[in-house]
């Protein structure tokens, strides 16, 4: 199959067998979404590792500075971040837009390019927005009375079943002028930013509550055309940004998606991936290891039917929870075990999710099991890969393509070995700082897969 991809104006394969008794054309352009992965301009499948960085609330941006994105890819191994804001930051007024904030985040869109750090831009929310006391949307969005009558719950996420809160969601989904604002305010972020090298895509909105619609008709209905309408807008005047696109936030709960295939190119299924109980919490319990692990499962199926790829926009758990360890040791398994790239909620100080205490030390439990080895870039199809703590190996899976001249590169932390070398049949490899670079592939086995071993001795 063949398929024409507008954005960047090539004609390029679906990377899937055409039938034929030779190879489909190999993917190209920029960043784009090919054979179920995010890809560079190589070719090379990406994962992406790294953080949520940003401010919910006003002023809308935090303690973070340049040494910050260097902290993050130098010390922790990291490529991304998840930038994220509230649409209120953008647009204060009905059509007044703050150039003076989006400059702003142009200064840390400046400090993460300089870090080697990509970047994916979140219009953040959660329980709707400003009007309830949270993080969103503008007041201006939604009837004063609404956010007069509202009656906070004890436990923040009860707010969402607010009667005012699902009121001011259904106008968001159904009054097609409010869901042309947030379009446009998409388009001019991305006509501000759009030209900006570290930002690989956008995340349309956050968790995304359906109201009081219908659970399972809400994306079909209301949210896939909400998305539609952002799409175009952002490809408007930034053809090249992926767009990293969320199911409801029913999805978090454990109701599978019924978003259907888009109808354009360059797309990443966004879900979200927290234990329950955790979130409660409860703290984090490894009899429900193995149900984490098969929910993660399903989100790459999901991803598969709707032919994008994966990427977990958020994960995290209470840094003072005595089961934080085997949590993310549970979402790395996870996430490695389907080839998705996650991102750590969140880059922040002080108690909560943070892996930072109040002076900006590390909190060393959670830090050492967030910062871990991964393959960033693979040059052909990713299987998988596992990490042996115990052994002290790193096993990456992969179906190699000769065609992509870049090496797979894979990156182990300072902190993971200072020394780790690289065991594969027939390979040959060399080591730049923290990554080990895959120059030849090494040989596949019968069903077309090679399999590259890294030692990591410990530091």
């Amino acid at each position: 199959m063949r398929r024409v991809l507008l954005g960047s104006a090539l004609l390029l394969a679906a990377c899937g067998d055409d039938g034929g008794t030779t190879p489909p054309p190999l993917c190209t352009g920029a960043w784009h979404v090919c054979g179920g992965h995010l890809r560079d301009a190589t070719g090379r499948a990406t994962i992406l590792r790294g953080m949520n960085v940003g401010k919910k609330e006003s002023p809308y941006l935090d303690f973070h500075a340049a040494a910050d994105f260097a902290r993050m890819h130098d010390d922790w191994g990291m490529n991304a971040v998840r930038f994220y804001f509230p649409w209120a930051a953008v647009e204060p007024s009905p059509g007044q837009y703050d150039d003076a904030f989006l400059d702003q985040v142009r200064q840390r869109l400046d400090w993460a390019a300089a870090a080697e750090v990509d970047v994916i831009l979140d219009l953040h929310q959660d329980v709707y927005g400003e009007g309830f006391g949270f993080d969103g949307a503008p007041r201006w969005t939604c009837d004063q009375a609404r956010y007069d009558a509202f009656v906070p719950a004890a436990q923040w996420p009860l707010n969402y079943l607010e009667p005012n809160v699902k009121a001011c969601f259904d106008g968001l989904w159904n009054d097609p002028a409010l869901g042309e604002a947030h379009a446009a305010a998409w388009r001019h972020i991305a006509g501000r930013l759009g030209d900006h090298p570290a930002v690989i895509g956008f995340d349309a909105i956050n968790e995304p509550h359906w109201g009081s619609h219908d659970l399972f008709t809400f994306e079909r209905e209301r949210l896939q055309p909400f998305y539609d309408r952002d799409v175009a807008a952002v490809r408007a005047v930034a053809p090249h940004w992926v767009a990293f696109l969320e199911p409801a936030g029913s999805r978090n709960i454990g109701i599978p998606t019924s978003l259907q295939p888009f109808a354009y190119p360059d797309v990443v299924y966004a879900p979200h991936a927290y234990d329950s109980a955790a979130e409660q919490q409860q703290g984090f319990d490894e009899a429900r290891r193995a149900a984490f692990l098969e929910n993660v499962a399903l989100q790459r199926t999901e991803a598969e039917a709707l032919g994008t790829a994966l990427w977990i926009g958020e994960y995290g758990g209470l840094g003072t929870d005595p089961g934080i360890v085997p949590y993310m040791d549970a979402a790395y398994d996870a996430a490695s075990a389907v080839a998705a790239s996650s991102m750590y909620w969140a880059y922040s100080k002080g108690g909560g999710y943070s892996p930072l205490d109040a002076s900006g030390a590390e909190i060393a439990p959670l830090v050492g099991a967030i910062v871990r080895p991964y393959p960033a870039r693979i040059a052909g199809d990713p299987l998988g890969w596992t990490h042996d703590e115990v052994a002290r190996t790193l096993t990456l899976r992969y179906r190699p393509d000769a065609r992509i001249a870049t090496p797979t590169e894979v990156v182990v932390p300072p902190r993971v070995s200072a020394a780790p070398a690289v065991t594969c049949d027939g390979c040959a490899s060399e080591r730049r700082g923290d990554t080990l670079l895959i120059t030849a592939p090494p040989t596949v086995d019968a069903a077309g897969v090679a399999t590259v071993v890294v030692a990591l001795p410990a530091p």
